[in-house]
């Protein structure tokens, strides 16, 4: 089936807590960023953990190896279960949160293309095509490919195989989830969700169009 993941990305507590417990019975994890883990600390995980979804730091680390390491050790102590990295930093610095997320029995994901109009600019000429045969190398989990453009998509998941891919970029954006839902293992939908009226409603909406993945 495909996942239903949370960009849960208000800059406040109190905010961030209400939307997830409203959005929790509809989905299948939480993903945050900066802007909710700089304004509320790291400590903001340890709380959403209590709804008993995984959660995923979706801090596009992109740095040398070191650095990526102890960013890596402090997003799986703080209650963590996946990581997001770039991949054009190289090899050894995905392969360095790659083995501190399974020595947590936690997953890595590395961003191959991204959804926004300006992710096609440099992602291209076959980089991201790359980067999606470098997570096959460093033993990454999957990777982050746009919902927005669902035929580059289609031909990341030729080359990553039966791993991950997860999908921003439904919703605000315009990416069709019912187009992307079955070439995917999930969604992730974050404005549509978190700043709608009803975020429950929201949220049972898009979990409608979950579906076995093709």
């Amino acid at each position: 089936m495909t996942d239903l993941i949370l960009a849960l990305d208000p800059t406040s507590r109190d905010d961030a807590l209400r939307i997830a417990s409203a959005a929790a019975p509809h989905i299948d994890a939480i993903k945050i960023g900066y802007p909710l883990i700089l304004a509320e600390g790291l400590g903001i995980a340890k709380e959403l953990a209590a709804f008993g979804l995984p959660l995923i730091a979706d801090f596009k680390v992109a740095d040398i190896p070191n650095t990526n390491r102890l960013i890596a050790e402090q997003v799986f102590r703080a209650g963590f279960s996946g990581i997001i990295c770039h991949g054009f930093p190289g090899s050894d610095s995905v392969e360095a949160c790659v083995t501190v997320a399974h020595e947590h029995r936690g997953e890595c994901y590395v961003v191959a293309e991204m959804s926004h109009p300006g992710g096609a600019e440099f992602f291209q000429g076959g980089t991201a095509e790359r980067i999606a045969r470098m997570v096959i190398d460093t033993g990454a989990d999957g990777i982050i490919a746009p919902a927005t453009r669902p035929e580059r998509t289609r031909i990341l998941r030729e080359i990553i195989g039966d791993r991950k891919i997860l999908s921003p970029g439904v919703g605000a954006q315009g990416g069709d989830p019912g187009t992307i839902a079955g070439l995917v293992d999930g969604i992730i939908v974050g404005r549509a969700i978190y700043e709608a009226d009803n975020p429950a409603e929201a949220a049972a909406a898009y979990s409608g169009v979950r579906t076995n993945r093709n």
